[in-house]
């Protein structure tokens, strides 16, 4: 494995090295003879201990000539540490009861055994990015939710500021894609100026003061670049020539790099995952296409892949049945406006019983994307397994059954200090059923893999359609902190939603908003400044000549505020930035809607 290059820019935190040198120089200062007075040695040692974390340039503000002078900073507070968190198997969830074997390359070369060269850590999603945003598939590594900021409206209601038309793409296999599908999100960055300056953005979008970018991946082949408040293309769009499902992901550090993954093949090329560069829109490197060392030649990629910024590494899951840990090897000068990776790539794979017991049924492979806490990656795949595995080991800790393919994403959250995941599954047609099934809503305990509680919906399928949960999970903070909410597809009957408030505690479902149509979008929790907590939640329209339907909702009663049709069939998930709305339509438009 190549060597780790420091990259020149970091996201602010202090590296081991400089805070070696930082402790030497304290010592040395110490041991020196102050000859001033204590007031003033206070006031030195005070601002030596300050310096570590510096507050945001932008917070700091000249002083007026008539000022007073500004107080001595305090000392930094030392951070909480994280609660304890040490996965282990109990009776029921051991892997061997699942999978039936794994396996480990690196570099190109597969190995017997696994131990991380540098060891990754995740902390709590809320520190997961250095940008403001929401700059992966609900939003970081806890996968926490899709919006950012907060919201005071007074007439509830959303209206339309602009609308972006989007294209279709037919894919080498005469398959058409069009606008903007499962999971669809857009994400959006406030970047700083000193990056936009070296961006391929137009002059005005370079030269504002202040630029919050909608970065949408769509199903046309191209990424499509926005500005939030005007609809305003913010430089040209790229192409790509890929059928973009998922979200993608920007990098949490501020570098200028979009990770973005093919959903299905390509107008001319096999699928594949990209980096791409922010600079110039040109591809750093791609991973994944014609895989040989894949246990299911699928090499699709709808996960939105995380970055661990202190070890410089991407993880990103596959449908292909292998998880890619990247070492990128950064090397990125905003100054010199230069950006380059060396990736180095470890791979993990793994075989199931049940996989092999059905003739290749119940896949292999994840389409969902991963949670990641501390270097404990949490991720369910496409054959019904919800997995926990050991980043800096490769090994798996625990495995439980979630029955079915299982494409809505993981959260996790912790409540009292300790780790819990919500998750469902969805209803893949002739598996376990051609006409009904049931679909479990879990709370599953994130250190045994245990089931806490489950909640049961019957369900309808339809090939390609599935019902269930397709949607992510939503998690309730503030006055909504008791509630989950559970996009459920066809229930109760084949065209019909339910969207469900289920308390944490309980597993008690505490209200039902029915729908005359399914929803496979995931549902948004948005607060005010005082967090009184709502709940976008769109539908999918299917059958219904005026398309999905938008709603808004209070989230502690289910009542239905306002609602707007969206005038097509609508299967890609709602992001917020405070008061703005961006989703995206398989009728190829982009709404960018403003709450009031």
């Amino acid at each position: 494995m190549s060597v780790n290059r420091t990259p020149k820019r970091r996201s602010g935190k202090i590296t081991a090295l400089s805070a070696v040198v930082l402790a030497a120089v304290l010592v040395a200062l110490a041991a020196i003879e102050v000859k001033y007075l204590g007031s003033d040695h206070d006031e030195l040692q005070a601002a030596l201990t300050g310096a570590a974390t510096p507050p945001p340039v932008e917070s700091v503000e000249p002083a007026l000539p008539d000022e007073t002078p500004e107080a001595t900073p305090s000392p930094s507070p030392t951070p909480t540490p994280l609660p304890e968190f040490e996965p282990h198997a109990v009776e029921g969830t051991e892997p061997s009861k699942y999978i039936s074997a794994t396996a480990v390359q690196v570099d190109g070369e597969t190995v017997e055994s696994y131990k991380a060269e540098k060891q990754i850590s995740f902390g709590l999603g809320e520190d997961y990015s250095a940008l403001e945003g929401v700059i992966t598939f609900r939003g970081d590594n806890f996968r926490s939710g899709a919006a950012y900021g907060a919201v005071d409206m007074t007439e509830f209601k959303f209206d339309t500021l602009w609308t972006r038309s989007i294209g279709s793409l037919t894919a080498y296999d005469g398959y058409t894609w069009t606008g903007s599908g499962w999971t669809g999100q857009a994400l959006i960055a406030k970047w700083d100026k000193s990056t936009r300056a070296i961006m391929n953005m137009y002059d005005w979008a370079r030269e504002q003061d202040e630029l919050v970018e909608v970065v949408h991946a769509t199903m046309d082949g191209h990424v499509y670049f926005t500005e939030l408040e005007t609809g305003k293309a913010t430089r040209d769009s790229l192409y790509l020539g890929f059928t973009f499902k998922g979200a993608g992901s920007l990098d949490p550090r501020g570098y200028p790099i979009l990770y973005v993954g093919a959903g299905y093949y390509g107008a001319s090329q096999s699928p594949r995952a990209l980096a791409v560069s922010l600079i110039d829109g040109s591809v750093l490197f791609s991973l994944g296409d014609s895989e040989t060392f894949a246990n299911r030649q699928w090499h699709m990629f709808d996960s939105a892949p995380l970055v661990c910024a202190e070890t410089d590494q991407l993880i990103w899951p596959g449908e292909n049945g292998i998880i890619y840990i990247v070492d990128l090897n950064t090397d990125y000068d905003e100054a010199a406006g230069t950006l380059a990776v060396d990736p180095v790539v470890t791979k993990w794979k793994y075989s199931t019983y049940r996989n092999t017991n059905t003739g290749g049924q119940y896949w292999l492979g994840m389409e969902d994307s991963a949670v990641i806490y501390s270097h404990y990656l949490i991720v369910a795949d496409n054959g019904g397994h919800l997995m926990c595995l050991d980043l800096n080991t490769l090994e798996l800790v625990w495995v439980q059954d979630v029955l079915d393919d299982t494409n809505c994403t993981p959260v996790l959250e912790l409540e009292n200090g300790h780790p819990y995941v919500y998750i469902s599954t969805s209803f893949h047609s002739g598996w376990r059923s051609w006409t009904t099934a049931t679909i479990p809503v879990f709370k599953i305990d994130a250190e045994t893999g245990e089931i806490v509680w489950q909640v049961d919906y019957t369900c309808h399928t339809e090939p390609d359609l599935s019902g269930g949960v397709q949607g992510t999970i939503a998690v309730g903070k503030n006055d909504l902190s008791d509630l989950i909410f559970v996009p459920v597809s066809r229930t109760p009957n084949a065209y019909d939603g339910v969207l469900a408030a289920i308390s944490k505690s309980t597993g008690e479902v505490v209200w039902e908003q029915h729908s005359q149509t399914y929803s496979w979008c995931s549902p948004v929790c948005i607060y005010d400044s005082n967090g009184k907590g709502y709940v976008l939640h769109a539908t999918s329209g299917v059958g219904n000549a005026n398309g999905g339907y938008l709603m808004l909702m209070d989230g502690l009663t289910g009542e239905i505020l306002y609602e707007a049709a969206l005038g097509a069939t609508t299967e890609a998930s709602p992001v917020v930035y405070n008061d703005m709305i961006v989703i995206g339509t398989r009728g190829q438009t982009v709404y960018g809607l403003k709450l009031k």
